[in-house]
This record gives C-alpha cells, structure tokens and sequence, in this order.
C-alpha cells in the first residue's frame, strides 16, 4: 500500500485509471458516468448544451468504453409485434418479446421468451448462435477509428461486453433460468460456457485487430436489491468457471478485467476476489453497497468503481450531496483503489447545478495532493 500523499502529477488518462486499478499512487480519482437521455435533455433546459460525450467531457471522464460485445443469435432480425402511441412490442434477436417506450428510456416490460428450454435451446438457439456472425461484425470498421482516436488520446480504453449470466437472463428470462439453476444444471453449465466461448472469440477478433485495449469491462447483473439472485454455493457450481475463463483470457492479455454488476452482491465478492477481478462496478447505494464499508475489507484486493448514491442527488440539496462525495472517496483514496462513477446512472431527478457540483467536489476531495 502506498502513503497517502502522491509525488505523481499530470498523469494521462490511462495511467491515472491503470495505477487506480493496481492500487498504486496516483495524481487524483478517475473519473467516469453514464446519463440518461431525459437528464441531458433537463441539463439542455438547464444551461448545458450537448449530447453524453459532452457531459463526459464536463466530467473529465478518462475512460473510453469502445465495444460492446454481446453475442445474439439472429442478429438483426429484430420485428415490430404492435405498437401504440407510446409502446412498441418487438420481438429482438434473442427471440425475447417485450414492450419498450418509444420516447424515452427505461426497463422493458418482458412479455415472452421463445427459448423456454433445454430442448428449444438445443434444437435452435445454440446451433443459432455457434453460426450467427459476431455482434462486432456490422461497424467494425467504425469502431476501430472511434477506438484508434481514443488510443490518441492516451484515454483507458476498454472492451465492453455481457457475461455468460446475463446472456442467460436476457435469452430465457429470470424465472426459466433461476428454476433451471436449481433444477437443471447441466443445460445452465451448457448454456454459460457456449456464451463464454462466444464472448472470448469476439474478445480475441478485436485485439487481432491491432487496436490498444487496456481492459475487458465485463457486464452482467446477477443481483438485486435484497441480496444475489443464487446463493454463492450455486454461483460456484454453475457460474464461476466461465467468469474465471474470461478473467484469465484478460489478464494472460495484460488487460484488467472490470466487473459490473447492480444489486447487493455482498454475499459474492469473497468469489469475486477469488475471481481475480480487479474491480467492482457501480456498487448501487439503494441496493445496500457502500465503498465505506467494503474499501476496509477488501480495498487491499479489489478496487471500487462507483456508489454515489443519485438518490441523495436527486434531493438536489448540496450539503447532502457533499456529505455523501467527501465521504465516499476518503473511503475509497484510502487505499488508493477508487474511481468516480454514479451508483447506475445519473437520472433526470439531478439538475445540472447539482452535477456541477458534484464535479467541483471532485475537484475538492478527490485529490492525492
């Protein structure tokens, strides 16, 4: 562990998030957010003017997220079911039905999902998915220039992409796969490892590429707001394996591996450690994570992205929200493994005054020296 007073100054992005994520010394706290499209659209009411790269510039984000990888059996074969006014019913290129808003953004109604078993998995979707093209493959060339510039700017460059359990959910649904877990553990096995491999193969397709990655930031929400969705005995029977294969693949590449997960996963992050994940994000604040608590315990071995709690800065009150800042990164400076994001994203409730300071907080607290 390193004192506390940083002799390092003027850092590029990508050095400042890398010795973040060593736990090493550094200049001050990176920094990262995601927004919803109605909170730009206040900001733009507000005084701010532009789009979530500019908010992110206001930021002083040091993290490019270049890439999403999300292996889909009939990729762009999605179909409009019905609409209404303000809904549309698509089927997507899971083969999952499902309601979403036309005008704004928010968590779809699930209606139907055409993979509901072990034998329609095995008949269609998989064969499906072992010939589908690779998600990447449609603005490929796109990507990489969007990457390429990125690299220039000496940003931390990640590859984003779902992991096995994810998938799994967005595939057959919550209740399908958790009756599965406890019921059926071979297809579950079969399922998680088929999408392990998928996802490492598109890993692999972009680093071929030539491109620069400094890490794999791997998405998969395997909890909610009470605890995990599987106790940590049924995550190492039917999960762990995949999550420590893509790990590996990361780190044999000299790449970090980012975890984000929502939910209270407190009862999975002794797996996590032994994972070898070197961070945790964003540690949602309503769902009972708190950097205060876990940065003691585990900040000699995990580092923490994240847990501003938006719900505090949604009541748009600025003792509360400096409170809630200051005390957050000292816990998580403390051992120098802590970088700035929202608890999920930053909602419409926040008014841009209120992100303005936050910034300013950061700029205050969120210094080495």
């Amino acid at each position: 562990m390193t004192s506390s007073t940083s002799s390092v100054t003027q850092l590029t992005s990508r050095q400042r998030m890398t010795r973040m994520l060593e736990r090493k010394d550094h200049d001050r706290i990176p920094r990262h957010d995601g927004y919803w499209p109605e909170t730009l659209a206040r900001w733009n009411m507000e005084g701010f003017v532009g789009d979530a790269d500019a908010a992110l510039q206001a930021l002083g984000s040091d993290v490019a997220q270049v890439v999403f990888v999300w292996p889909r059996p009939f990729p762009g074969q999605e179909q409009v079911l019905e609409e209404d006014e303000k809904t549309r019913v698509i089927k997507d290129s899971m083969g999952q039905v499902q309601r979403v808003w036309k005008d704004k953004w928010g968590t779809p109604e699930h209606i139907a999902f055409d993979c509901d078993g072990a034998q329609r998995w095995r008949d269609v979707y998989k064969p499906a998915l072992l010939k589908a093209q690779p998600s990447i493959a449609g603005n490929l060339d796109k990507t990489l220039e969007t990457w390429r510039e990125q690299d220039r700017q000496e940003k931390f460059c990640a590859i984003c992409g779902i992991e096995s359990f994810e998938a799994m959910r967005q595939l057959v649904g919550d209740e399908v796969l958790l009756m599965a877990m406890a019921e059926d553990a071979d297809w579950v096995i079969d399922m998680s490892a088929t999408y392990t491999d998928l996802i490492i193969n598109e890993w692999q397709i972009l680093l071929d590429k030539g491109s620069r990655a400094d890490a794999m930031w791997l998405f998969g929400d395997v909890g909610y707001n009470s605890g995990p969705f599987f106790s940590p005995a049924m995550y190492r029977q039917l999960i762990q394996a995949d999550h420590q294969r893509l790990v590996r693949f990361a780190h044999e590449k000299g790449l970090k591996l980012i975890y984000h997960t929502d939910g209270d996963v407190r009862p999975l992050l002794d797996s996590f450690v032994e994972n070898g994940y070197d961070c945790l994000q964003p540690m949602e604040a309503k769902a009972y994570m708190d950097v205060r608590d876990l940065a003691p315990r585990y900040g000699d071995r995990l580092s923490f992205f994240g847990n501003i709690d938006m719900t505090v800065a949604s009541r748009n009150d600025r003792d509360e929200v400096e409170e809630e800042v200051r005390s957050k990164l000292a816990a998580g400076m403390a051992t120098h493994g802590y970088a700035y994001h929202s608890d999920h994203s930053v909602p419409p409730d926040v008014s841009w005054q209120t992100y303005q300071w936050i910034i300013e907080l950061l700029d205050k607290y969120g210094r080495y020296e």
